[in-house]
């Protein structure tokens, strides 16, 4: 059994803030108690005691959109890493998306994918694609697909520009009663990706990506969703207009979900000037109005999780210049901290409410059971000190890209528990 004791304990899923014990056992929470009160035992009766004072316990964090590059591109991470990277940053669930080489387009790939994650200290899970090839063209099995173990799916990395396709997988998708992710940005409005159409872009003298690209897709997409009654995920949302054409179909009745990035509710297009192909993402960086437009999505719940997009490239394809190297940063390291920071310190959301968009959200888009502290619950949790400050030199992914490198940050891990086992205290794998 693990005692964790006198921690300030957040439950979304209530509301709940308050000190209290938490007692678990066979990887369950088994009692919470007042503080204090060690569930009417001794502390020499449980086999681990973590002093919680001073810090806060949470359900696990849970991450919708993750790149673990495996199979096919480990070089940049693979899944025992990509899940460290995640075990460190407080997450216990994460899910894969399916742009991997070869493609998770079939029920083998789908399954080593599934099968790996299975030894590592977290719960990986994996969406599959849409279409076969990630042509746009043919839809996958999705139905086998789903009984081999996908969560969802989506052709991350590439848009889906064929309406009637769209129409026809949105369909097959309410029939199965799954979740479609879809990247919104349609390339007949951009020239060069990463960098946003406008005032930086103008400065060095290329086109960029406008944000029309993605308001264009998004529009559409929830308007088929509307349609077919399909459950979709706006992913990395970045446009401010984007931001009201979900709150539009979101009050019409679609059952539309949004997704935000850290780096997008913290950063600018001017980043790029500072730290060149480190803030080159796809959709990109755009200007403060839409970061202000992004978190007042977040406030009023237009914007229901926060996921990093955690895009792993080795130090040598973000050299390249800026117009050549490959969009994506990482993030699973820095997320919570960034939550904190700039979302909780600067008060546009509670300590829950960045709970509620980190862990109980994304579980509730996949029918996930994690996300809550209450008895009987899975003992998936992050504990950590709100108020810690500490830098972003060291990672444990096998990748370092991020305009944060070398940054302090606010806001550290110093446990991470899934199924009833500490799987990370600071600065320590437990294996």
């Amino acid at each position: 059994m693990i005692l964790i004791k006198g921690s300030r304990v957040l439950d979304p899923a209530s509301g709940t803030d308050s000190r209290a014990d938490l007692v678990i056992e066979d990887g369950v929470i088994k009692e919470i108690c007042p503080p204090d009160t060690f569930g009417g035992r001794a502390e020499a009766d449980y086999d681990q005691v973590i002093d919680g004072t001073g810090l806060v316990t949470a359900p696990g964090l849970v991450d919708v959109h993750v790149h673990f590059r495996d199979p096919g591109l480990t070089y940049k991470e693979d899944i025992h890493s990509g899940a460290a990277a995640a075990a460190k940053g407080g997450f216990t669930t994460v899910v894969c998306m399916a742009n991997t080489k070869p493609l998770a387009d079939n029920e083998e790939t789908l399954r080593y994918i599934l099968e790996e994650g299975k030894k590592t200290g977290i719960h990986v899970l994996s969406c599959a694609a849409v279409s076969k090839g990630f042509k746009g063209e043919e839809l996958t099995d999705m139905e086998g697909l789903l009984a081999a173990g996908a969560a969802g799916f989506t052709d991350d990395g590439i848009p889906l520009m064929d309406g009637p396709f769209v129409l026809k997988a949105m369909e097959e998708a309410a029939r199965l009663d799954t979740v479609i992710s879809f990247h919104e940005e349609d390339k007949a409005f951009i020239r060069e990706n990463g960098i946003n159409h406008g005032a930086v872009s103008d400065q060095l003298g290329i086109y960029g990506s406008p944000s029309l690209a993605e308001d264009a897709l998004v529009a559409r997409d929830c308007m088929i969703a509307l349609e077919t009654g399909a459950r979709i995920d706006v992913q990395h949302i970045s446009s401010g207009y984007s931001v009201e054409l979900v709150r539009l179909a979101k009050k019409l009745g679609a059952d539309v979900w949004a997704e935000v990035t850290p780096h997008h509710f913290t950063l600018t297009e001017n980043a790029v000037l500072e730290y060149g192909t480190l803030a080159k993402m796809n959709p990109p960086l755009r200007t403060e109005l839409d970061r202000q437009m992004l978190i007042a999505g977040l406030k009023d719940g237009t914007i229901d999780m926060i996921a990093t997009d955690h895009a792993p490239h080795s130090r040598e394809e973000k050299d390249k210049p800026l117009t050549e190297a490959p969009s994506g940063i990482i993030g699973l390291e820095t997320a919570l901290s960034l939550g904190i920071e700039h979302l909780v310190k600067a008060g546009h959301l509670t300590l829950v409410e960045l709970m509620e968009k980190m862990s109980l959200n994304p579980a509730r888009l996949y029918k996930l059971d994690c996300g809550r502290i209450h008895e009987g619950a899975p003992a998936d949790l992050v504990i950590f000190n709100e108020n810690e400050t500490w830098t972003a030199d060291r990672f444990v992914s096998k990748a370092s890209n991020t305009p944060f490198l070398g940054k302090a940050m606010t806001g550290k891990v110093k446990y991470t528990i899934c199924g009833g086992k500490v799987v990370y205290q600071d600065q320590t794998f437990i294996s």
